[in-house]
């Protein structure tokens, strides 16, 4: 057990330290927040244009972000030898696989914390044709990125500590305090507590993305064995894609009776089942918390069978 925690949290770690992991976390909770300050003449569904758009910064971000973080847990060890090394410890392939999923699951975790704090803050800054954009909570959003960076410079020349790591941490606490205050911050009386505007719903609708992403991280995961990089990211993307499209291509012939369309439609993940922004639109006035738990073990299974394919693949890989 020490030693599958010790490979998870040091593939956390590694991941946290890429240059485009905080380059893609912090380039998409600003773009979520840029975003809320766009005059967009929707005649009077703004907010909810504004929604929609963070919410598939989010998703898109998190699917660059797996497939990246799965080819460097997995794709580049293997081709530098330091899965070779951690393998020749009392370590199994089994444990070593599960625990850079689980680091990995970590790191998609922290970036999708960090863009649902932009997405709910884009969703108080929102406005409408008669407003006028809040730059007073924009100047304090991105001053909590900018003090995040001085602080991660500072522990960085001062203290000899690892930038990016630290600037990750920085920017978690440093936009978590200063998404409080501009929760908390009215527009129409400065510096006054006032009834929130915040639309909790992204919160069940970010979990839902978090879902997505993990299944996606698994196939991506899966496809690091034994491909780099961008032959990863081109599988996944087609993937991503073939779902988006499978309760068209497969669901109705599914329903037919055909028996091959029966199984693609259980093969291919539904990604329409984490993307809830449309029921939303619909007059949904808030989505079900049940409904976000059988997402949850959707999600359970799937990572489960593209982990055993992934260990499959992994057991046959030559690593010397």
């Amino acid at each position: 057990m020490r030693q599958f925690v010790t490979i998870a949290v040091n593939t956390f770690m590694e991941l946290i330290r890429q240059p485009v992991f905080l380059l893609l976390a912090t380039a998409s909770t600003i773009f979520c927040v840029f975003l809320s300050c766009v005059n967009y003449f929707g005649f009077g569904d703004e907010p909810k244009l504004v929604r929609n758009s963070v919410l598939a910064v989010m998703l898109l971000s998190g699917l660059f972000g797996a497939v990246l973080n799965a080819s460097a847990a997995v794709a580049r060890e293997i081709r530098t030898g330091t899965a070779l090394a951690v393998l020749s410890k009392p370590v199994s392939r089994f444990q070593f696989l599960i625990a850079k999923f689980v680091g990995l699951m970590t790191a998609l975790a922290v970036i999708t914390y960090l863009n649902l704090l932009g997405c709910m803050a884009a969703s108080k800054m929102a406005f409408d044709s008669y407003g006028s954009a809040d730059y007073v909570s924009l100047l304090i959003f991105v001053g909590s990125i900018a003090a995040a960076y001085v602080a991660a410079g500072f522990s960085n020349f001062f203290l000899r500590r690892t930038f990016m790591s630290d600037a990750v941490f920085a920017l978690t606490l440093l936009l978590t305090i200063g998404f409080i205050i501009i929760w908390q911050y009215d527009r129409e009386v400065p510096w006054t507590v006032a009834k929130p505007e915040v639309n909790w719903q992204m919160i069940p609708c970010a979990i839902l993305i978090l879902l997505a992403l993990w299944v996606l991280a698994a196939l991506a995961l899966a496809c690091s064995t034994r491909l780099e990089v961008i032959p990863t990211l081109s599988v996944c993307v087609a993937v991503f894609v073939l779902g988006l499209m499978s309760d068209y291509l497969f669901g109705r012939p599914a329903g037919e009776g055909s028996v091959w369309a029966n199984v693609a439609y259980a093969v291919t993940p539904n990604w329409q089942l984490f993307w809830v922004v449309d029921a939303l639109d619909m007059g949904q006035k808030s989505i079900p918390w049940g409904y976000v738990a059988r997402a949850a073990g959707y999600a359970v299974a799937y990572c489960g069978a593209a982990l055993a394919l992934a260990m499959i693949l992994f057991e046959e890989r030559e690593l010397n």
